[in-house]
């Protein structure tokens, strides 16, 4: 069997996200090393994580989430070393051998259990044993900082009515007459005269029984339902810093990403924008993705260091995968840079045409230095121009750089490039550069209008407030101007930045107002990503109009395809690709006479000759040449014999020319390649009752 020669246009890549089932395995399902998994982290597992985790479907997946989670949690990433794993299981361990011996459960399932495995060795412990008392145990801790704990606090634990194992002690559901042993006969809100005979007892217990901090003790001596807020806070603390992202992605994104980048996903900082292109009309997405950690690798030879990116983008509308491609981006830079790098980080830009309407953007980035990966999601709008003069953008940055106009750069209008940082934030030592575009420019506007640049701090008390105006008249006059303006980040105090663009007419009348918000640091200088992109010529401007028309295609929009390919060829008659894709539209919407015309134009490309025969072949049989259209398709299975599309069009032609045996046979042998064809198989019960 022959090999097809399979031919995507621009060359581009594809990718599919895998679709998930939202079922989920009961616990006793799983084996007993992932139950016994469950159980070790019960007090450390988000509820996200633990949903991830009941809903992944092979054993393979739960081992790399095992992994994963884990690495979140790793205070020295890098490093063969967990020592958070290390000390959680130690913990589990100690709380299960000593923790569970007055009970039948576990240990880790006791209070005891719990807070131990939560908080680790107390500081110090006290044990009360006194014979109106009964068993009880406090532990000490200090607070660590940032921890959002008090900076130090007890855990009171005792054995509810002198037996079974201790019990969590609390101060407002319990009240201290529990712990006294004719407690019962007490009036249970008497916390006073509670309090007071425990002092007694037990003065140093007395400082613990009606709050969590020791001494702190109430002016009507009832404890403070702030009391279950610190406890709530104890019992939560292991979770604050772990963010489940990572978990809710591996679930995403588990059939997009190899096993090895999925135990290494990272945040990152991005900026998606919709700028129309002035020269060309058209519509385009620019975006940046800026890792917030980033693995670098050593390469001896050449005495460089070294990341290598690989960016897939996948534009969708609901299932519809619109648009998609694959770009890589490899970078070295000498051993002098390498703090520079790791400390700014770098910005994967790129940029690609859109057609209206509402989309989700999905762009992966991984880098291969560290099997790394993070993710873009957003939701676009690209809406239809509307005619009347309008404001696109704002855009933020910290500069512009020059280039050619005949290069197509993500950020850049006409010859400059907008530098940005996706953090939008700068310190006094920046410039903040703002750039937008007017659009549908009219005479009178531009003669006598203006664009009003109005920046305000956010602060309550005392905020910046600067203006500035753009004389539209000091531009050409053409149908999209894009104006560019600069402010000195000295001029602005440190604080939250609203930045207001206004459209004036000559009457002062807002014609179009757009906003943009920026952060100014109080710091006196701070870096800014390397951006990474890659510029495009625009002497091949054609090929946009041909990712339009194929963009269109894929949403059923037949006459706006139609326009992006006419103009696409117009652009280009040569380029052979485009033809192809052309030729096969043309076949789709039933124009067989101009599909016939546009397949000659690549009869003689060595590459396309299936193709060739094939579209040839199927126009024919649109235009009922079906005899014709035989000898084509014929041609066509000399070079590819295993193409459903060809034998279907081809058993469909014998048919037609009353050949029902050949017709039979070669339908059966495409149902052999694809058993799940209904209308072959409807097509071959017709041809068999008429035999």
């Amino acid at each position: 069997m022959k090999k097809k020669i399979l031919v995507f246009l621009l060359g581009l890549l594809f990718f599919y996200p895998l679709i998930t089932s939202a079922g989920q395995l009961k616990r006793e399902d799983l084996l007993a090393k992932y139950r016994e998994f469950l159980d070790l982290t019960q007090y450390i597992m988000l509820d996200e994580e633990r949903e991830v985790f009941m809903q992944l479907t092979n054993n393979r997946e739960r081992d790399i989430f095992n992994e994963s989670f884990w690495k979140q949690r790793d205070p020295t990433p890098g490093t063969k070393k967990n020592e958070y794993k290390e000390e959680h299981i130690r913990r589990f361990q100690y709380a299960n051998e000593f923790l569970g011996r007055e009970t039948s459960r576990d240990g880790w399932r006791t209070d005891r259990g719990r807070i131990y495995i939560i908080l680790g060795e107390p500081v110090s412990k006290e044990y009360f044993e006194q014979v109106e008392l009964y068993p009880i145990e406090v532990w000490y801790y200090y607070g660590g900082e940032g921890t959002g704990l008090p900076t130090h606090f007890a855990v009171v634990f005792y054995k509810r009515g002198g037996f079974g194992e201790y019990r969590l002690y609390d101060p407002v559901a319990d009240g201290p007459t529990s712990l006294l042993i004719g407690g019962r006969e007490m009036d249970f809100t008497d916390y006073e005269s509670a309090y007071r005979k425990i002092r007694e007892l037990a003065p140093t217990l007395s400082l613990v029984v009606l709050s969590v901090i020791p001494g702190d003790i109430p002016y009507n001596f009832q404890p403070s339902p702030e009391n279950n807020i610190i406890m709530s806070e104890i019992f939560e603390s292991p979770k604050k810093k772990v963010n489940p992202t990572y978990a809710t992605n591996f679930l995403d994104y588990k059939g997009l990403v190899s096993t090895e980048y999925m135990t290494n996903y990272i945040e990152s900082v991005t900026d998606v924008s919709l700028i129309r292109d002035p020269r060309m009309g058209l519509n385009f997405v620019h975006f940046s993705i800026v890792p917030q950690s980033l693995s670098v690798d050593y390469y001896e030879p050449n005495d460089q260091y070294f990341c290598n990116f690989e960016l897939n983008v996948s534009l969708r509308k609901g299932e519809e995968v619109v648009f998609q491609y694959t770009k890589n981006y490899p970078y070295y830079f000498p051993p002098e840079e390498i703090e520079k790098v790791k400390s700014n980080g770098i910005s994967i830009e790129d940029t690609f045409p859109i057609t209206e309407g509402n989309y989700e953007l999905t762009a992966l980035l991984k880098n291969s230095v560290g099997k790394e990966f993070t993710l873009l999601e957003k939701n676009i709008n690209a809406e239809e121009d509307s005619g009347s003069p309008q404001i696109i953008g704002p855009f933020v940055g910290y500069k512009f750089q020059e280039y050619e106009r005949d290069i197509h750069l993500p950020y850049k209008v006409l010859n400059e490039k907008l530098v940005l940082d996706p953090s939008r934030s700068y310190s006094s030592s920046d410039d903040v550069a703002f750039l937008m575009i007017v659009s549908n420019m009219e005479r009178s506007l531009w003669e006598n209008g203006k664009v009003e640049i109005v920046v305000k701090g956010l602060k309550q008390n005392n905020p910046v407030k600067k203006s500035y105006s753009i004389i539209l008249k000091g531009y050409p006059f053409r149908d999209s101007i894009g104006i560019t303006h600069f402010v000195s980040a000295e001029e602005l105090t440190p604080d939250y930045y609203e930045t207001e663009i206004n459209l004036l007419d000559s009457g002062g009348n807002i014609i179009d107002s757009k906003s943009i918000e920026f952060v100014v640091s109080p710091n006196s200088s701070m870096g800014h990503p390397i951006s990474l992109s890659k510029g495009f010529p625009l002497s091949n401007s054609f090929l946009y109009f041909y990712i339009l028309a194929s963009q269109n295609r894929k949403l059923g929009n037949t006459e706006k395809a139609e326009s992006y390919y006419s103009k696409a060829y117009e652009m280009n008659p040569d380029f052979k690709n485009g033809l192809l894709e052309y030729a096969s539209f043309l076949v789709e919407v039933e124009q067989y006479s101009r599909a016939l015309e546009m397949v000659e134009k690549f009869k003689e490309v060595e590459n396309f000759r299936f193709q060739y025969y094939l579209l040839r072949g199927k126009a024919l049989m649109g235009l009922e040449n079906y005899r014709e259209a035989i000898e084509s398709l014929l041609e066509g299975n000399k070079i590819y014999d295993s193409d459903t599309g060809l034998l279907n069009s081809l058993g469909f032609c014998y048919y037609k020319t009353n050949q029902n045996k050949k017709a039979l046979d070669v339908l059966k042998a495409s149902l052999k390649l694809n058993s799940k064809q209904e209308r072959v198989k409807n097509l071959i019960n017709e041809i068999e009752k008429k035999n």
